[in-house]
C-alpha cells in the first residue's frame, strides 16, 4: 500500500482559525483506511465523523449538522459512494455539501461515472496523503465561496423585502402576507384583520425637529408596534408614515382591542430624538375580512383610518358595512 500519512517534511495547508474544526465525514468500510483516514483529518485540523457502511454515511448527512465535506468510499455495504452522491444532489440540499469519491477504479468511465453522479473530486486508492490533503483543502474553499455567496443573495432578500429605515418588512412583502393569510383563512374558515396605523401630525415632526428626529420617531414606532403585536401577527411599513398590521384568526372587535393596545403603546412615553423628546399619538382604522380581496379590505381599513382622522385623530375606528365612509358615520372606541 503506498498510501501515506503525509509525512514531517511536508509543510500543512493554512486553514481558516475560526471556529471549532470543521467536521468532515469519512466513510469507509475497511478498518484501515477508517483509522488512516481519521489520523490524517485530525493532523490536518479537522473533526472526523468516520461511517462504516454506506447507509450510516446516508443517516449522517441527512442530518440538520451534516458535515460539509464528505469522503465516501465507492464500495461500501448497504449503499455505495455513486448512489450516495445521486441521492444527495437529488435532494437539492443547501448548504451544499462537497463531496471526494475514492475508487480502487481507474478507468476513465468509472470517472465520468461518478462525476456524473454528483461527485466533486475523485482519488484513486491507493492515494498519496497529500493530494488528499490538498483537494480537501480546495473542497473547503469552495464551500466557503457558496458560504460568502449565501450571505450575500441573503443579504439581498433582505434589502427587497424589508424597509431599510424601520427594519420592518416593506409595502409588498405585507400585502403578500396578507393574501397568504386570507387565502389560509379561506380553507379554514377563520377571520383576517387588519389594522391601518399613522402616525399623526408627522409632518410637524419633520417641520420642528428635521428629518433626524422624524427617522427616530418612525424607528421607535415600528418598534413600539412590534412589541405590542402578538406572536403570529405580520407588521409592515406600508409607506410614509402609515403602517400596515394582519391579524390572521382575529375578528373586528378583537382587532379593535388590539389597535387600542398598540395606540396606547405609541402615546405611552415621548420618542427620544437626536434633539428632544417628542410627544408622539397615532390614529388606527380596523377592517375584517368578509370575502373581499386584499386590496378591498385595504381600502375598507384605510377608510376607518381616515374617519378616525376626522374624529380627531389618536383613536381607533372599526370599518362597518352599515355606514358610508362619506358620511363618517363610523363608531369609535
Amino acid at each position: 500500500m503506498t498510501t501515506s500519512i503525509g509525512g514531517d517534511d511536508i509543510q500543512p495547508l493554512t486553514l481558516p482559525p475560526t471556529g471549532p474544526p470543521m467536521r468532515v465525514l469519512a466513510a469507509e468500510d475497511n478498518p484501515v483506511f477508517q483509522s488512516m483516514l481519521k489520523t490524517m483529518l485530525t493532523k490536518w485540523g479537522y473533526q472526523a465523523v468516520v461511517a462504516r457502511s454506506g447507509t450510516e454515511a446516508w443517516r449522517i448527512l441527512q442530518s440538520p449538522d451534516a458535515p460539509r465535506l464528505a469522503v465516501l468510499d465507492w464500495m461500501m455495504p448497504g449503499m455505495d459512494g455513486v448512489e450516495i452522491c445521486r441521492a444527495i444532489r437529488s435532494a437539492n440540499r443547501e448548504p451544499y455539501i462537497y463531496i471526494l469519491l475514492l475508487t480502487a477504479r481507474t478507468e476513465s468511465q468509472d470517472l465520468i461515472e461518478g462525476m456524473d453522479a454528483g461527485a466533486d473530486d475523485y482519488l484513486t486508492k491507493p492515494f498519496n496523503a497529500h493530494e488528499l490533503r490538498v483537494r480537501l483543502h480546495a473542497g473547503r474553499r469552495i464551500l466557503d465561496l457558496q458560504e460568502e455567496l449565501l450571505k450575500a443573495r441573503e443579504a439581498l432578500r433582505e434589502q427587497a423585502t424589508h424597509d431599510g429605515l424601520t427594519g420592518l418588512i416593506n409595502r409588498n412583502s405585507i400585502l403578500e402576507t396578507l393574501d397568504d393569510e386570507l387565502s389560509r383563512a379561506t380553507r379554514a374558515g377563520q377571520p383576517v384583520s387588519v389594522l391601518m396605523a399613522d402616525l399623526d401630525r408627522f409632518k410637524s415632526i419633520n417641520d420642528c425637529h428635521g428629518h433626524l428626529a422624524g427617522d427616530a420617531v418612525l424607528r421607535e414606532a415600528a418598534r413600539r408596534l412590534k412589541s405590542a403585536a402578538r406572536r403570529y401577527d405580520s407588521v409592515g411599513r406600508y409607506g410614509g408614515e402609515e403602517f400596515l398590521i394582519v391579524l390572521p384568526g382575529c375578528d373586528a372587535s378583537h382587532a379593535a382591542v388590539q389597535g387600542e393596545r398598540m395606540r396606547e403603546a405609541i402615546g405611552a412615553t415621548p420618542f427620544l430624538t437626536p434633539c428632544q423628546p417628542v410627544a408622539v399619538t397615532a390614529s388606527l382604522g380596523v377592517a375584517c375580512s368578509s370575502n373581499c380581496s386584499p386590496g378591498a379590505l385595504v381600502r375598507k381599513a384605510d377608510d376607518a383610518l381616515y374617519a378616525a382622522k376626522a374624529k380627531g385623530r389618536n383613536q381607533v375606528v372599526v370599518y362597518s358595512t352599515e355606514w358610508s365612509p362619506d358620511a363618517c358615520t363610523m363608531h369609535s372606541l
